[in-house]
């Protein structure tokens, strides 16, 4: 079974060129992180649509005198990318142009007082915590359609069209209200990471069931070892995302499907609730409140310091703590165990997705140098670079091919060809309803650290689902498969 909004065994290793990633014989080819509020001047003639022409080299009519701003999430990719790469590159096209770059991590806390004011930057990587609410951005005309760069000619092939070099599951996640705004760059595996020499220098299996998972840190306990722990400040929908996906793996994709369609009752769903339940229990057991208090850094630190064996996060991880990965820590990604005897989905089962969401403001001075950047960048010199920088995955087809990746990814390559077409979902509703996710993030931790039992966490989560199904001002998404 297949989901438009995630990548298949087929698609992300065949479409996206990984054939320079062998794990050896018999192994297949291995793979390669606001609400807008009343936004803006309501009187502007937003130019939310800009014609492509069949001009390879400036499709969007880009005035080279016109300055671009581009603001970045400095999370895990850091922003060299956009800095020494994608923005140079963008300037060899037009000599002369000036660009001003920022980077943040607080892209609420800086970009909303901009866009409430109406001025914004051109280009928005909407990323992190403090991701802005694109639903609400898109409700207030604010983002551009880039329709017209996935039918614009590919800086590397002008004979293609954008949208025929990339993976198919940026087009599907590109939709809000039916139209193409948001641009997801990267290709994330989200699932347990753990150091790899640390278990075979303990001669650890990695558990597969969830028995196994619980005898693994009754062990790691003797060895004053938590078996998991994830931050609980600037990281708790790490843990969000971590039973969402327990859940689908217990029923099905389906589970998050209902979730994100508003389906009466999703939250309170069977597999959601054994999920919860699975996860709150191992943190009474085997975890440890303090963590509640750290951050992302912090908690990572800790996993590098081997006082976690498990830690719920994304492949942009590695990158993320590259400065900081001692000799004797080697990441690698572990799919959920199995939680039941009857799991719907299989172990190996993991969730590969598409993600760092790039958006270009319609009301900003340069829309045509917003949607021309983000061409570049989805060229295949611009996503190479992106790779090399990185050591993570684009969406654009082919362009990692040669290039040396480390351990953590080659792992999760070789755990994404494990899982064959069982792979896990995305959550869309983080995209489609914030005030929902950033509700999840605060219920996240109130039910792990005991407070609250996991049935009340799934009534709390319907209460709020409910009420946001019956605002008729939230404009409703929804998604087939």
């Amino acid at each position: 079974m297949t989901h438009p909004g995630e990548i298949t065994r087929r698609q992300l290793l065949r479409r996206i060129g990984m054939t320079a990633f062998v794990a050896g014989p018999g192994a297949g080819l291995l793979s390669a992180c606001a609400t807008a509020g009343g936004g803006g001047d309501p009187t502007a003639a937003p130019a939310t649509s800009i014609a492509a022409s069949a001009d390879p080299k400036n499709p969007f009519g880009v005035d080279a005198k016109k300055p671009l701003e581009v603001v970045i999430f400095s999370g895990g990719y850091g922003d060299a990318y956009a800095k020494d790469l994608h923005e140079e590159l963008y300037k060899k096209a037009f000599p002369g142009v000036s660009i001003k770059h920022t980077a943040t991590q607080q892209i609420g806390t800086q970009l909303r007082p901009r866009f409430v004011g109406g001025d914004v930057p051109d280009v928005l990587n909407n990323s992190g915590p403090e991701a802005l609410d694109l639903a609400a951005l898109a409700a207030e005309g604010h983002l551009a359609d880039l329709a017209p760069l996935f039918d614009a000619p590919s800086v590397d092939e002008p004979g293609k069209k954008v949208r025929d070099t990339i993976t198919p599951a940026v087009l599907d996640n590109a939709k809000i209200d039916g139209k193409d705004l948001v641009l997801n760059y990267t290709v994330s595996h989200r699932a347990l990471w753990y150091n790899a020499k640390l278990f075979e220098s303990r001669g650890w299996a990695v558990p597969k069931t969830w028995a196994e998972f619980t005898a693994l840190g009754e062990t790691a306990k003797k060895d004053g070892i938590l078996l998991f722990a994830y931050p609980g400040q600037k990281g708790p929908y790490y843990q969000l995302w971590n039973v969402l996906y327990t859940a689908a793996k217990i029923g099905g994709n389906q589970v998050i499907i209902d979730i994100d369609n508003l389906v009466d009752n999703a939250w309170n769903a069977e597999p959601m609730k054994q999920a919860v339940t699975a996860w709150a229990d191992i943190q009474a057991k085997y975890g440890d409140k303090a963590y509640f208090g750290l951050d992302h850094t912090q908690t990572q630190i800790k996993h590098l310091q081997n006082k976690v064996l498990f830690y719920p996060v994304g492949s942009w991880i590695e990158n993320e703590m590259t400065k900081e990965i001692p000799l004797d820590f080697q990441y690698a990604i572990a799919p959920i165990p199995d939680v039941t005897a009857a799991d719907k989905m299989p172990y190996g089962a993991i969730q590969v997705g598409v993600g760092e969401n790039f958006v270009v403001a319609a009301k900003g001075k340069n829309p045509q140098g917003g949607l021309e950047y983000l061409r570049v960048m989805l060229s295949k010199e611009g996503a190479k670079g992106f790779t090399e920088k990185t050591k993570n995955l684009t969406v654009v087809n082919g362009a990692a091919e040669g290039v040396d990746l480390p351990a953590g990814l080659k792992s999760a390559a070789k755990a994404q060809d494990a899982a064959g077409e069982n792979i896990i979902t995305d959550a869309r509703f983080e995209g489609w309803y914030k005030e929902l996710f950033d509700y999840g993030t605060e219920q996240i931790n109130v039910v792990m650290a005991g407070r609250i039992t996991p049935e009340k966490f799934c009534a709390n989560m319907q209460k709020k689902a409910d009420a946001i199904k019956q605002d008729d001002a939230v404009a409703k998404q929804t998604r087939s498969q």
